[in-house]
């Protein structure tokens, strides 16, 4: 049976997400850009919250395991992403409803999050496969997700929010070379 646990690497730390969460969340999330590809934005506290509570329903339900990305260098939070879609059944997972402070956009807070929910997901998990997906229209997370070695697999239209979708993909015998692949670019 899958069990989730906080996550931690040299520079940040994945915390359970959790109602506290939510003002230094709220505060780091100003910055419009980072909503300009998202497929909903958080305007106030209240939709804040919001979000906060719907993904705590989500992982009290088994479907997801969110996290606040807590970055140590800065000592604050500085976003959020999640394991979703989890589906223990067929042994696969997806990462994702990802959003950071573009104060940490092109660091390494991005790639170390990917690479300890990576490495969690193959070698503790065992899951035979993890899915990344994003709106077409997202050029800068495609750009991310295929920097970490996952294949965009397809197009998935409508899918959620009525947006078209990539799907990428990294699958179990493929991990090594990701791993490596994802080490190499954390010790740069």
């Amino acid at each position: 049976m899958y069990s989730f646990t906080g996550l931690e690497g040299k520079r940040v730390k994945l915390v359970p997400l959790e109602l506290e969460h939510s003002e230094p969340l709220f505060r780091c999330s100003r910055d419009p850009e980072i909503w300009a590809h998202y497929p909903f934005q958080i305007n106030t506290m209240e939709e804040m919250l919001s979000f906060v509570n719907k993904a705590i329903l989500g992982r009290e339900r088994g479907e997801q395991f969110p996290y606040a990305v807590f970055d140590k260098e800065s000592d604050e939070f500085v976003g959020t992403t999640r394991f979703l879609r989890i589906s223990e059944e067929n042994n696969n997972l997806n990462i994702g409803s990802t959003w950071y402070s573009p104060v940490v956009w092109r660091t390494r807070v991005n790639t170390e999050t990917k690479y300890v929910l990576l490495k969690y997901a193959f070698e503790i998990l065992q899951a035979n496969r993890v899915e990344f997906v994003t709106s077409t229209d997202n050029v800068r997370s495609q750009k991310a997700i295929e920097r970490l070695g996952a294949l965009r697999e397809g197009l998935l239209r409508k899918k959620y929010y009525g947006l078209d979708y990539y799907i990428y993909g990294i699958i179990n015998s493929e991990w090594n070379a990701v791993k490596t692949r994802l080490e190499n670019f954390l010790d740069n």
